[in-house]
């Protein structure tokens, strides 16, 4: 692996893009540590001293302990407007047309989740700038509505950066930017396991080492689950190409235990932290709606439980959207191929569903069952690492994507004997 990233430095082209997305991950950490307009400073400075570690949502959106910057909402509303927009795609038969029209009925779905993130983001900025009334120099409406269009705007900054870096730089856009809200918030993490040291002595040196051992188990177990795949085998019959006969030949065709990777879980944990995004709207939210939000928190156990049914759901519905058993088989069989033992067309679109139904389910509880790491780290430990399960499937999700992707541009500019070495 790290000779990919030395040849990939090699490449001019390829150290461009580098360089181009590195750029982009400055910009977007100098975002975050500038206030509102409005802000007391007073106030950043007494949140930049009691903030802890941030809660997962945030981390995933806008950065760990940044809630009062101006790339606050960060990536979120993009992110809850893809998943309403996907959703919308199986409800609406035109959405669902479009999808099937190529790269320009893409577009189109594209510039739709553009226009849905500008009104999520101004409804999401407006609840948080209520929030922030007492952070204010002054409670005046004019700040107020300098904060919403800066929140929106920030927002909305943060999106047009991620398209950037996957039309320019290296990876998906959207999954680099929380990459890298992730691991800037590791160093806090960090920090709090070395004050549980000298805090608690040789009680918190086991309980400090029990985590890392943890951490290290889960961080294996991530990467077996993220390289595991089913192969199918694949044969296809000999044919006539022009006046000669192409002999057959084998092949396989990997199926992966979890294809929607990290998706589903940033799905997972946007909806569940919906409600509370919500309750920023109401001053007086009244015990019931407190309690919601309460039990909808991950540490509770009804909590958890709907965060692994989350998980689940969005794994089979994402798979549901990337594979499509009818279109392999009929592609399949127009140039003739059939799995051995199956009939080509239903049969065999019927067994690839079959397949991909289990496999996706194992996968789908993996991944639920590495989510619940950090929930159960707090509860066993009672601390808050900010790194667990979760944070470690998407760091090493998008490090194997970025791997993946170098090798692809270093095989497009004819550099195999790089790889091959």
């Amino acid at each position: 692996m790290f000779k990919i990233f030395v040849n990939s430095w090699k490449t001019k082209e390829i150290r461009n893009k580098i360089l181009y997305t590195l750029m982009i991950f400055a910009i977007i950490r100098i975002g975050t540590q500038i206030a509102l307009p409005g802000i007391d400073a007073a106030s950043v400075v007494a949140a930049r001293e009691s903030a802890g570690v941030g809660t997962l949502y945030s981390m995933i959106a806008g950065g760990a302990n940044s809630s009062w910057s101006i790339f606050a909402m960060g990536i979120g509303p993009y992110i809850n407007a893809s998943i309403i927009m996907q959703l919308l795609t199986i409800a609406i038969p035109k959405f669902e047309q479009l999808s099937k029209e190529g790269p320009e009925g893409r577009k189109k779905l594209q510039s739709y989740s553009r226009y849905l993130t500008v009104i999520l983001a101004l409804i999401q900025g407006i609840g948080l700038t209520y929030t922030y009334q007492n952070m204010y120099v002054e409670a005046n409406m004019l700040y107020y509505v300098a904060s919403v269009v800066t929140l929106v705007c920030g927002s909305t900054f943060v999106m047009w950066l991620a398209e950037q870096i996957t039309a320019k730089g290296i990876g998906n856009g959207s999954s680099m930017v929380i990459f890298i809200n992730i691991v800037s918030g590791l160093p806090m993490g960090a920090a709090s396991l070395y004050y549980m040291i000298s805090g608690s002595g040789a009680m918190g040196a086991v309980k400090v080492a029990a985590i890392l051992v943890i951490l290290l188990i889960v961080l294996a177990f991530i990467v077996c689950v993220n390289r595991g795949e089913r192969r199918l085998p694949v044969q296809y019959s000999s044919k006539m190409v022009g006046r000669k006969q192409a002999s057959g030949r084998s092949t396989t065709m990997p199926i992966k235990v979890n294809t929607s990777g990290v998706i589903s879980i940033i799905f997972a944990i946007s909806l569940l932290q919906f409600p509370q995004q919500i309750g920023n709207f109401i001053p007086n939210k009244g015990e019931v709606f407190t309690k919601v939000i309460e039990v909808l928190n991950m540490t509770h156990p009804i909590g958890a439980c709907l965060y692994v049914l989350l998980i689940i759901f969005f794994t089979y519905f994402y798979t549901s959207i990337v594979i499509n058993p009818n279109e392999i088989a009929m592609n399949m069989k127009k140039n003739g191929g059939f799995i051995p033992g199956i009939r080509p067309g239903q049969p065999t679109s019927a067994y690839i569903t079959r397949v991909v139904s289990r496999i996706t389910l194992v996968g789908a509880i993996c991944y639920a069952i590495l989510a619940m790491v950090p929930v159960a780290l707090q509860w066993i430990f009672k601390v808050n690492v900010g790194f667990g399960g979760t944070t470690l499937i998407i760091v090493v999700g998008v490090t194997l994507d970025i791997v993946k992707a170098l090798e692809s541009q270093l095989l497009m500019r004819h550099y195999k004997g790089f790889l091959s070495e």
